[in-house]
């Protein structure tokens, strides 16, 4: 339960881009307790105050991405971000960077949707990939090779915090460079050539900086500039292995 005798501020983006000429911010007074976190806060406010706020949440448990926000700057998912790390300071509270906002705390997250189907993140198998009674397996090792970068939950807290999206948004951006190196390195796999073709084509990953605030700001320690590194060495040496071996006596 909050503590009614403490209170903690929230300042709240506001925008209704069919209504409002420019965003604002605006402030809430809300109980405080060392339990509740941002996303605990934002219920309160539409519960109890203002129930035209919105934002998007759905499982409470940081786990499915829903819930990113700006929180004073930095991207975090409101579920897990306590109001104790920031009392007794004012906590500003700002739609994710980078993304065109639909109302409030809300933006679209259409483009990078797209980029997810450009990639083709999803399994495509090989054709001659062996079946043990109808099912695709394979061995904790080779589960073990993309199983960090298959923790991504497609929150977009790497989007945000990305320098060259915000300046190129053209950019595939990690998640979904990330996501398709994840499939990539799957052994059951049969589409790494058509794949590389996307993400190593401009703007791809020749684009990023590495300058690794994507991995800062996961909440799934998925890593995604560790994943952007290994495309551009498999881009690199996939470039040098065809100027070097004529295609005839190349294998694989």
């Amino acid at each position: 339960m909050a503590d009614s005798t403490k209170t903690c501020t929230l300042e709240v983006f506001r925008y209704h881009p069919e209504q409002d000429s420019e965003p604002s911010l605006q402030k809430y007074e809300v109980p405080f307790s060392e339990d509740w976190v941002v996303l605990d806060a934002l219920n309160h406010i539409k519960g109890e105050m203002d129930g035209g706020v919105t934002y998007r949440w759905s499982c409470r448990m940081g786990v499915c991405g829903s819930c990113g926000m700006m929180v004073n700057g930095t991207p975090r998912l409101a579920c897990s971000t306590f109001l104790k790390e920031f009392y007794p300071s004012p906590i500003r509270i700002e739609p994710l960077g980078g993304f065109p906002v639909i109302r409030d705390l809300v933006v679209n997250l259409d483009d990078f949707l797209e980029k997810l189907t450009r990639v083709q993140a999803w399994l495509i198998p090989k054709e001659n990939h062996p079946e043990v009674n109808g099912a695709l397996k394979q061995t904790p090792a080779e589960l073990a090779d993309y199983k960090q970068f298959s923790m991504c939950i497609n929150c977009m807290l790497c989007y945000a915090a990305c320098p060259v999206y915000a300046q190129e948004p053209h950019f595939l951006g990690p998640a979904a460079i990330t996501l398709a190196h994840r499939y990539n390195l799957d052994s059951r796999d049969g589409a790494r050539a058509a794949r590389l073709d996307v993400i190593s084509s401009d703007p791809g990953v020749w684009e990023c900086a590495v300058i690794e605030e994507c991995s800062a700001v996961c909440p799934k320690g998925v890593d995604p500039a560790s994943a952007i590194k290994q495309v551009k060495l498999e881009g690199a040496t996939d470039w040098w292995r065809g100027m070097l071996i004529p295609k005839e006596k190349r294998g694989g």
